[in-house]
């Protein structure tokens, strides 16, 4: 009697619960809405936006934009002053990465040992990273000056003549790079030596107890065991030095005579001064692909999967 009365209501209970069933939203795509949003507005639709203008005549102020094709990219290959600051900014990338991983490996070496002085010493060293570039280039552009600066002062006092780092053709660049390396070294020690306390000090013991001296131990145990840190501060030096400007431009604007013009001052000066910002974003996407092989390569060479 219950069974029959039961029977024809079942079917409409899902029914039921279909209809009155709201539709779910994951709560992740809540959360991670807002940086959806945010690298649309500011990051992808900025470089589609650049790309579209590299095709373009696109000069600002002016309401018509003639499509180009690649003409700005065919102008960009026959112009010697891209060039040139593309030949300075390999030169300053190259010296400054080989200089700050090989003299932060050699303070972190140095400095692995805890002791007051040790982290004093750190301290000194890390204090210029975390300074301003810019702030940087100003301190450095006063105290090399051949009138009021205190180190052309300090060599005339030992019978040194000192020459005019910032304006001669021969040391302008080389004067930068010194100090894109006094600059970022500290940031290349402290991940080193991060990276040294985390070896096990048995490996060094066995490697004492089968007769291997300090530098086999550093060849054979530092070194292996340091490969994904020299792997990462290679790569993060290799891409901040490729995109060189606050460096240059506070200390020589690009001087003298383009000899520290680096290709994102050039951009800087094609975009931002002449307006030509068709022509500045060919140049900005040149940039793009040389850092992308260019990283690709030393990932490639240094076999990251292996070291990751």
């Amino acid at each position: 009697m219950s069974s029959t009365r039961l029977s024809p209501a079942t079917p409409a209970r899902p029914r039921a619960r279909a209809r009155g069933r709201r539709p779910r939203i994951n709560s992740a795509y809540l959360f991670i809405a807002p940086s959806v949003v945010l690298i649309g507005v500011f990051i992808a639709e900025p470089i589609v936006q650049s790309a579209w203008m590299s095709l373009h005549d696109w000069t600002v102020g002016e309401s018509h934009h003639t499509f180009v094709g690649l003409d700005n990219y065919t102008a960009l290959y026959h112009d010697h002053r891209f060039w040139n600051a593309l030949r300075v900014t390999v030169v300053y990338t190259a010296a400054v990465t080989v200089g700050q991983v090989l003299l932060g490996l050699a303070i972190a070496s140095r400095l692995r040992r805890t002791t007051w002085y040790t982290s004093l010493l750190r301290t000194a060293f890390f204090f210029p990273f975390i300074a301003s570039l810019v702030v940087s280039g100003i301190v450095w552009k006063f105290l090399l000056d051949p009138q009021v600066g205190l180190v052309d002062a300090w060599l005339s006092k030992v019978g040194v003549s000192a020459p005019d780092w910032l304006q001669s053709t021969s040391l302008a660049l080389p004067t930068v790079i010194a100090v894109g390396i006094w600059k970022n070294v500290g940031f290349t020690m402290i991940v080193l030596l991060a990276s040294m306390q985390q070896i096990p000090p048995d490996l060094y013991e066995a490697a004492a107890l089968d007769g291997a001296g300090p530098w086999q131990r550093f060849r054979h145990v530092t070194l292996p065991a340091l490969r994904p840190a020299l792997l990462f501060t290679t790569l993060i030096a290799t891409v901040t030095g490729l995109q060189l400007f606050d460096l240059v431009f506070a200390m020589t604007g690009g001087g003298p005579i383009f000899h520290t013009e680096s290709v994102v001052m050039y951009l800087y000066q094609k975009g931002f001064v002449e307006f030509q910002m068709g022509y500045a974003s060919a140049v900005a996407w040149v940039l793009f692909v040389v850092i992308l092989a260019i990283s690709s390569l030393q990932l490639r060479l240094s076999r990251y999967r292996d070291a990751d």
